[in-house]
């Protein structure tokens, strides 16, 4: 039996979220198999991560204790937290009491969301973002006199729900800027379940076979006394009927269409080269109309550099036009190359999680959990 008085903590997703919010320097231990660690792992600007399989430390932890740093916080991660929790007992053991286990494992570091403020509108209220960190994926909250919107609603809805109720919000309308093909939205059972009006692209309902708002040109909807105005940018390309939104006359909710380090990908319904032409049109013409001082909003990132103070993922429109490699291709034959050749690999279940968002099957709680394992893939980056 044990003599070491340290006993065995457990780092939850959410204090792990505020330490790489924070840049706090952290040396994390994935005892999960190479391929899945290469696939998809924790990132930060100052996290140091190595991969040893957990079958390799089953006899012992001497081989690892020479690669960790002697005065640094460890924190040892895995699928679901059980052999994560092996390892860093067996590590206190060696007198390591620095140490602690990822609760929950890799599924509670995908389903985390964590609300951060981006700023208030002009007559009152405020516009919150959700980074699911583990995933890259961005939802959005408006909140103004009493009523809330929600913009591209993850399927953990509790989440949009309490967080309104903290608020003193009615939540009155959820929407989604595309349909998704890399996570489940939960912008229709939300909105089932609040009573609320569920907005989405008719171009990208053909196939749906439930009810919806329609989400287009000229349909202004009215958050408390906040407008957010649906126009001008229908914005086609990476599906054929993404539209962004504009909140407040100062917020652009870009949806997948752009990013901060990025720009969508249009491939994901197998129609690359029917799209690319309308990708290449909504970045270069139709967002080119807009005022460059227009803050960014997209409903992904893709690296952890995208996060900025607070973990906030947001850029001035301008800035981007400089910045964004996306955004500066010039020759039409280079950029139709660009996004439609050496794409990263499509998201995990792509093709199951739209036939969800259709509403055409209903896979169980842990089935969806499993069908968005894994990283976001909707962006091109320059490589």
């Amino acid at each position: 039996m044990s003599t070491n008085p340290v006993q065995l903590r457990g780092m939850t997703a959410a204090e792990l979220t505020k330490k790489i919010f924070a840049n706090e320097p952290l040396f994390i231990l994935d005892v999960r198999n190479e391929k899945d660690f290469n696939d998809w792992k924790i990132e930060g600007n100052q996290i140091q991560a190595i991969n040893i399989p957990y079958f390799e430390l089953l006899d012992g932890v001497d081989s690892v204790l020479e690669k960790m740093p002697g005065n640094q916080e460890v924190l040892v991660v895995c699928s679901k937290e059980g052999s994560s929790k092996f390892v860093a007992e067996q590590l206190i053991e060696q007198k390591r009491s620095d140490v602690s286990y990822l609760v929950g494992g890799m599924k509670s570091w995908s389903e985390h969301l964590e609300p951060v403020k981006i700023g208030d509108l002009k007559d009152g209220g405020s516009i919150y973002q959700f980074v699911r960190i583990g995933k890259g994926c961005l939802s959005y909250m408006v909140i103004s006199d009493g009523e809330a919107a929600i913009i591209d609603t993850l399927r953990m809805t509790e989440v949009f729900e309490n967080f309104a109720k903290e608020n003193n919000a009615v939540i009155k309308h959820t929407l989604d800027t595309h349909l998704h093909a890399d996570h489940i939205s939960g912008g229709r059972r939300l909105a089932e379940l609040t009573g609320a009006s569920y907005w989405l692209p008719p171009k990208d309902a053909d196939e749906v076979v439930f009810d919806y708002h329609k989400l287009e040109e000229n349909a202004d909807i009215t958050v408390g006394n906040t407008k957010i105005n649906i126009q001008p940018v229908y914005s086609p390309g990476h599906t054929i009927g993404s539209t962004s939104l504009i909140v407040d006359d100062k917020y652009l909710l870009s949806g997948d269409i752009l990013f901060i380090q990025s720009i969508g990908r249009p491939d994901l319904a197998g129609k690359a080269e029917d799209w690319v032409g309308d990708l290449r049109n909504t970045l270069y013409s139709r967002y080119k109309q807009l005022s460059e001082d227009l803050i960014v909003l997209p409903a992904h990132f893709g690296k952890s550099t995208e996060l900025g103070g607070g973990g906030k993922v947001a850029a001035r429109l301008g800035d981007l036009y400089r910045e964004n490699f996306g955004l500066n291709i010039q020759d039409d034959t280079e950029f139709r190359k660009t996004v439609t050749e050496n794409l990263p690999s499509q998201p995990n279940a792509y093709q199951e999680i739209r036939q969800t968002n259709m509403g055409k099957i209903t896979p169980s709680n842990e089935e969806q959990r499993e069908m968005e394992i894994g990283p976001n893939r909707c962006a091109v980056h320059d490589n």
